[in-house]
């Protein structure tokens, strides 16, 4: 089944889509500096 990417093409579109993909990357930033980062150092310990 194709999907026909021409429908979504406008600007609303894409700036939707970059505004979801900036606060994912955000997010995983956080999560790995608030979360991951820690948890490794102190098992280290």
């Amino acid at each position: 089944m194709a999907v026909d990417v021409g429908n979504y093409e406008h600007p609303a579109w894409v700036t939707a889509a970059s505004t979801v993909v900036g606060y994912l990357l955000v997010f995983t930033v956080l999560f790995v500096v608030l979360f991951v980062v820690p948890w490794l150092l102190f098992g280290t310990l």
